[in-house]
């Protein structure tokens, strides 16, 4: 892959593939979003790049990259909304203090600490599994709970 100026405005365009936010957006808010345009939600993804054209020397065209949507998960409710603008807040803030962005904007200049209290009330990767786990348990015994006694 030829390699680019530091300079050069690289032009980013999404793939069309869309499964995974088909699969990340729940069938109510996808209804939502068709009935009333213009509507929005608020989601974290992950994008990779699936495709590149670059152009030869002296060309004036900007050379562009294709990026498609490989994780995807949507707020559902106002408190997940809020959290995630503020994450978004946050980063925007660290941006501008790194001037790639204009201005300052107020509050708190450590992303990483305002995405940390943010995510404090949520469910950690090991307590995931071992939901999980206690769920597989469960199905396994039938669902039904069975009572020690000593």
């Amino acid at each position: 892959m030829p390699k680019l100026d530091k300079d050069a405005d690289v032009e980013v365009k999404l793939d069309p593939e869309a499964a995974m936010l088909h699969q990340a957006i729940p069938d109510e808010l996808r209804r939502g979003l068709f009935e009333a345009p213009g509507s929005r939600v608020v989601a974290v993804v992950e994008l990779a790049s699936t495709s590149y054209t670059g152009h030869a020397a002296g060309e004036d065209k900007a050379p562009q990259v294709k990026l498609r949507v490989t994780l995807a998960e949507v707020a559902t409710d106002a408190e997940q909304i809020q959290q995630l603008r503020e994450v978004q807040r946050a980063m925007m803030r660290r941006r501008r203090m790194q001037d790639t962005l204009d201005e300052l904007g107020p509050g708190s200049h450590d992303a990483e600490r305002a995405v940390a209290e943010l995510l404090a009330h949520h469910p950690t990767e090991g307590e995931f599994e071992a939901h999980q786990e206690q769920q597989q348990r469960r199905s396994r015994r039938g669902g039904v709970r069975v009572e020690q006694r000593g």
